[in-house]
């Protein structure tokens, strides 16, 4: 079966209706029916805040936490970066988790649902890299092994209650090794609230283009819970002919916010027939990571955040003229200073 590209519609300026609804995960609803991706080392509090503050996104996502680790900085008494903000900032808020140990799964699912008070707690099917792949043996891994998915999934149902638990996964671990309709049954009948599919296997990384016929085909094998649907969603126009096209209650938007955070509230804009909002000016947008530094800057400090603040650099100049050029330079900063000279000079006023 050949993989389904997902072409570019143009979004209509006015509809009857909105072409997407608001969906539950349990008694959570997500509205609009548009979510932030979890994505490790880029979606944290200073990300969040930013998306937060454009609009757009039913549910924002923490960068995925290994349980294991969790544990272990908590009996020593240290608090996980990838935390930051969980306690205090607004909600609706999910923090994805990974491992392949039930039990740990679980002992952390309960302290974020009773303790953070977490909207969801999600679990890490679909991450295709080696370091959680073949070093853990967890994320996409575990596709290999469905019903002991199942029994991760029910024993951190049973700890979060009454907080949802929901699954992301990929089609399977290899294009002759395509077991998404059969994980999706078992993710559902293990007690999960929702699950997200990405369009890839996890022998594809992200290369090639997700396939969203195959995405769309598991929605008949689910009684209730809602399918939501994710891969190479880069434009409003593309989330519009996801909704349009293929059976998904929701969407997901991953590494394509990175450069463009105000991209689920063009989405947003979209599916609800209302004007879409332009880009930010280039002006706009310096100020933007400029903030986003001030953001990074008030957690670690001069040094660590300017080190830290590279690569979200790197992803606002994406696609800008002398982003070459100002990759190079941003790759070297250490201190606000050096920070600010490379800015001014790449995105001036």
């Amino acid at each position: 079966m050949e993989s389904a590209v997902l072409n570019e519609t143009h979004p209509a300026e006015h509809r009857a209706k909105p072409l997407a609804q608001p969906f539950y995960i349990g008694p959570l609803k997500i509205d609009p029916p548009i979510l932030q991706a979890p994505m490790a080392g880029f979606t944290n509090y200073a990300f969040r805040q930013i998306v937060r503050e454009f609009g757009g996104a039913g549910l924002l996502a923490t960068e995925m936490v290994n349980a294991r680790g969790f544990v272990w900085l908590d009996e020593h008494a240290e608090h996980p970066d990838r935390l930051w903000g969980v306690a205090t900032e607004p909600r609706p808020l999910a923090v994805q988790i990974w491992d392949n140990e039930p039990e740990t799964l679980a002992k952390v699912g309960a302290r974020l649902a009773q303790e953070y008070r977490v909207s969801v707690v999600d679990i890490n099917f679909g991450c295709p890299v080696r370091q959680v792949t073949q070093k853990a043996h967890s994320g996409s891994y575990l596709l290999r092994f469905p019903e002991r998915m199942g029994a991760i999934i029910e024993k951190v149902v049973v700890a979060c209650a009454p907080t949802p638990v929901t699954a992301k996964i990929r089609l399977g671990c290899t294009r002759d090794q395509i077991n998404a309709i059969d994980v999706a049954q078992v993710v559902e009948g293990a007690g999960a609230a929702a699950l997200t599919v990405h369009g890839r296997t996890a022998a594809d990384m992200f290369s090639g283009s997700a396939d969203w016929d195959r995405i769309s085909a598991i929605k008949p094998y689910l009684k209730c819970i809602p399918l939501i649907g994710n891969g190479d969603l880069d434009s409003a126009g593309k989330v519009v002919a996801a909704f349009e096209r293929y059976e998904v209650d929701g969407v997901m938007i991953a590494r394509a916010a990175l450069n463009k955070p105000w991209l689920y509230a063009q989405a947003a804009a979209a599916v609800r027939g209302l004007p879409i909002p332009p880009d930010p000016t280039l002006e706009e947008q310096r100020d933007l990571m400029l903030h986003h530094f001030g953001l990074v800057r008030e957690r670690f400090g001069d040094e660590k955040a300017s080190v830290l603040m590279r690569k979200y650099a790197c992803c606002y100049a994406q696609g800008r003229p002398g982003a070459r050029e100002f990759r190079k330079y941003i790759a070297t900063i250490g201190s606000p200073e050096a920070f600010f000279q490379v800015v001014a000079q790449y995105f001036p006023c």
